[in-house]
């Protein structure tokens, strides 16, 4: 069946390129979109079941947009991305700890992080709904071959570790490894000239420097300090060890061996995946048999699943009576924050804003949550999201949630709600404004190619990328950066209730973890999306079991062919191996540099270097 929708996709996809007349595109269309609306058959879960957890995917805070470069790939038979939603791992997992259809959980595999996603913040959420599971007596097993940080992490809480006898756990510690392309600019001839307020906004370093600055590299350890500790702290104690002797293990070995896990009591065996698997079929009744255990895949499990009606028992008891009907709407900020619609990955400042504008005016609607996992990017996009939420505010409760990140720009646009929530790895902060211009005028006198210019005025020609800019020229976008990061100063001391003279002593662009911004007042508790979701909920008095709704919503088919069109490469483009990351990183900076759509020139984002790995 799989195969057939994919043959038929690309048959559709096909007949929509070649097609010379209309009909035959809506023909297609139809077609396509009754295939997309065919549900897939739900799955029976067997008593005495496993909950199985493969790990080979993304963990996202936004539902999945179903891509339809994804969807175009899949039909070419290319390997498709899995993707976990935060809220639908964490509601299926606290779900199966209450069916007694499930006996217990097997988790296996490797996670692939791309974009923003599978973060720090969001695997604690995850860990804790997986703590749920485990406090409801059912066992967890875990199943390690290779791996870093991210799985060791997750599956430490397991009852159960079991590693292959060759595999390795990866567990050095955490390290920032940014790339500075000053050199190949130069090289090449592309000018750059920035504009910045805030010592510790480095941002912009990686395309005027070679190394770290001195600032950059303070902020950098205490952060990676902070979101270690935090880390080696919950994997210590869920093995039964203490910080200090798991610090011990990592800087001993780095990469721990299988034996040496067993040895020093942080690996329960080893054991190879077949003889796991027999275990688990004596454990579910199949001893001998040639079926394999009694399991359901998270995916299939969630889609047994009905309405969202999470468990509210704050808002029970605090609002027995007198409580109303009504929605909690999540939407989700995710990517970095660019101006106009955006493309898929990316907080597209007026959509965004139109989006907060409809939430708004629903009535139905009764309180907001808004899930920020974004590094920041345009001022002006920020403020047009900013305006939205504080209008809002007037109308209903405005809560946010930090994911990973929510830092510069994603901070501006938390600063107003009610209350924020973050998690103690959550990377925030980052109050810091900077401007960059880039010219091409060696690269283009390399290559021959001159420019010549009438004007009208002394500035006319001021936003040039054909030579540099003038100091009189910088004079005017410095004023701009200053005039932006003291009302991004002025907006955080106002709303945070802060003294200007203490947000100007934490602003400086400095990154915080979620568990240093909290002691310095910038968030006001550390706890996930579900905790924000009941306190909306609890200060908009809502009746027990409400309906919780999430935006953005799934795209429409015409816009999942119409992105497909336009964004899908040939599969041979991306080298692989070492080569292949090297290549990656190269294109996320990149990508940075392609969003830097703000039309002052000024922003409010976090640097690509600190994406904590």
């Amino acid at each position: 069946m799989k195969n057939f929708f994919a043959s038929m996709l690309g048959t559709v996809v096909g007949l929509m390129i070649c097609a010379a007349g209309g009909a035959i595109l809506v023909i297609g269309l139809f077609v396509a979109l009754a295939a997309a609306g065919s549900s897939k058959p739900v799955v029976a879960v067997e008593k005495g079941a496993y909950l199985v957890l493969d790990l080979a995917v993304n963990i996202t805070d936004a539902p999945p947009q179903v891509d339809g470069a994804a969807l175009i790939a899949a039909a070419m038979g290319e390997q498709e991305r899995k993707v976990w939603q935060l809220r639908q791992l964490t509601r299926a997992l606290r779900a199966a700890a209450k069916d007694d259809r499930i006996a217990g959980a097997l988790l296996l595999g490797q996670f692939e992080p791309d974009g923003y996603g599978t973060g720090y913040a969001a695997l604690k959420e995850a860990r804790a709904a997986l703590a749920d599971f485990k406090a409801a007596k059912k066992p967890v097993i875990a199943y390690l071959e290779y791996a870093t940080i991210r799985e060791i992490y997750f599956t430490s809480i397991a009852d159960e570790l079991v590693v292959d006898p060759y595999g390795m756990l990866l567990l050095p510690g955490l390290a920032s490894e940014p790339m500075y392309l000053a050199g190949a600019f130069e090289k090449f001839g592309v000018g750059v000239q920035v504009t910045r307020v805030g010592k510790y906004k480095s941002a912009i370093e990686p395309f005027i420097r070679r190394d770290m600055s001195p600032e950059s590299r303070e902020q950098m350890q205490k952060l990676l300090d902070d979101v270690w500790g935090d880390l080696r702290g919950d994997i210590a104690s869920a093995r039964g060890l203490t910080a200090e002797k798991l610090q011990s293990i990592v800087d001993k070995e780095g990469l721990i061996l299988p034996q040496s896990a067993v040895s020093s009591g942080f690996a329960t065996r080893l054991s190879y995946r077949d003889e796991v698997i027999d275990d688990l079929k004596a454990r579910t009744g199949r001893k001998g048999s040639k079926q394999s255990f009694k399991q359901i895949s998270l995916v299939d499990y969630a889609a047994t699943l009905g309405d969202d009606k999470p468990e509210m028992a704050v808002v029970e008891k605090k609002n027995p009576a007198g409580s109303r009907e009504g929605h909690v709407a999540v939407i989700y900020a995710e990517g970095a924050i660019v101006d106009g619609d955006g493309k898929h990955g990316e907080v597209g400042g007026a959509a965004f804003a139109r989006e907060l504008r409809k939430l708004r005016q629903d009535e139905d609607v009764k309180a907001i949550v808004l899930r920020v996992n974004s590094p920041g990017g345009s001022a002006t996009a920020s403020e047009h999201i900013q305006r939205e939420l504080r209008l809002a505010k007037q109308d209903k409760p405005v809560v946010v949630s930090m994911g990973a990140y929510a830092a510069s720009g994603g901070y501006w646009i938390s600063a107003y709600s009610d209350r924020i929530y973050a998690e103690p790895t959550t990377i925030t902060g980052s109050i810091g404004v900077f401007g960059v211009q880039f010219d091409i005028e060696k690269l283009a006198g390399n290559l021959g190619v001159t420019f010549d210019r009438v004007k009208t005025g002394r500035f006319a020609d001021a936003v040039t990328i054909s030579r540099p800019k003038t100091p009189e020229e910088l004079a005017i976008v410095q004023r701009m950066v200053d005039w932006i990061y003291d009302e991004f100063v002025r907006k955080v001391s106002e709303a945070r209730n802060l003294p200007r003279e203490r947000v100007q002593e934490i602003a400086q662009g400095r990154v915080w973890s979620g568990a240093e911004a909290l002691k310095l007042g910038l968030v006001d508790e550390l706890g996930g999306m579900d905790a924000a979701i009941a306190f909306a909920a609890e200060k908009a008095g809502l009746a027990p079991g409400f309906t919780v709704v999430e935006f953005p919503k799934k795209k429409g088919f015409e816009e999942l062919i119409a992105e497909a069109l336009e964004g899908i490469k040939p599969a041979s483009s991306r080298a692989s191996g070492m080569l292949g990351k090297v290549v990656e990183q190269f294109e996320s900076e990149l990508r940075v540099m392609n969003q830097f759509n703000d039309p002052r020139g000024i922003y409010a984002r976090l640097p690509l270097e600190m994406m904590v790995k």
